[in-house]
């Protein structure tokens, strides 16, 4: 199997209709490639039906010179990324509008895949007056040892290039405070992102945020979440069986 169809098998399981992730053309996926390549999800094409065609080679570096631009605007913006297209040659379909945003977090972390959706669940919470509870605390050790001990919260931007440079600010503001980026950012009003090592591991990743915020859900009509104590996170996140469960995750996943 190559990479290639390895996104496609990704695109395809998290557009699958009863997960209830992604609707229509929503949705994008990515995964990092040698020198400055990424693969990455055409725009307006829905990601249960994905087909070979679907999935374009970029130019980061070429994406990237929207971050540093003082003025960008739409025209400019379609510009580039239709500059940004290197395989296939002569393709004249467009990168996700989100492209930008892929790029971005690959600049910044060692990421292999990137996986941005929608999920029903995770959005009923992002889109209330307190999208903090998803990031406020741990509810249950299996959350700890997929998740990671702390997520990312990013308030709402205009997709494109203002949500690419403002989840560039937040992921070097966490990985300064953690020492490690992130494995989940919520967008707040749009979304989830997760960053993994494989395709596998992004799907691992995706399916445990979305169980994450069910049960937080469900503690809303239960009087409320109890949230891990900060002593019983770290127990979890430094037990040597949580890192044994982790690694063999990540062989399961395909990971490094």
């Amino acid at each position: 199997m190559t990479i290639h169809d390895d996104l496609l098998g990704l695109g395809r399981r998290l557009g699958e209709r009863d997960r209830d992730l992604v609707l229509l053309a929503e949705g994008n996926i990515s995964a990092r490639l040698e020198g400055e390549g990424m693969l990455i999800k055409a725009s307006g094409c829905s990601m249960a039906a994905m087909v070979d065609a679907d999935l374009l080679t970029v130019d980061r570096s070429v994406l990237l010179s929207l971050v540093g631009s003082d003025s960008v605007t739409d025209e400019m913006t379609a510009q580039v990324y239709r500059e940004s297209v290197v395989a296939p040659a002569g393709s004249t379909r467009m990168p996700s509008v989100e492209a930008i945003l892929h790029a971005v977090i690959y600049a910044h972390t060692q990421a292999k895949v990137v996986a941005h959706t929608h999920p029903t669940a995770i959005n009923s919470i992002l889109c209330s007056v307190s999208p903090d509870l998803l990031v406020r605390g741990s509810l249950f050790p299996d959350q700890i040892v997929v998740l990671g001990r702390r997520q990312l919260l990013v308030p709402y931007a205009d997709p494109g290039v203002p949500l690419a440079r403002a989840v560039g600010e937040a992921v070097r503001g966490f990985i300064a405070e953690e020492g490690r980026a992130p494995r989940v950012i919520y967008l707040v009003n749009h979304g989830l992102i997760v960053l993994a090592a494989s395709t596998d591991e992004a799907g691992q990743i995706t399916d445990m945020a979305v169980k994450a915020a069910r049960i937080l859900i469900g503690t809303l009509a239960a009087g409320g979440p109890h949230y891990l104590s900060d002593e019983n996170v770290d127990r979890i996140d430094r037990r040597p069986d949580e890192h044994y469960r982790r690694a063999v995750l990540s062989q399961e996943a395909g990971g490094n």
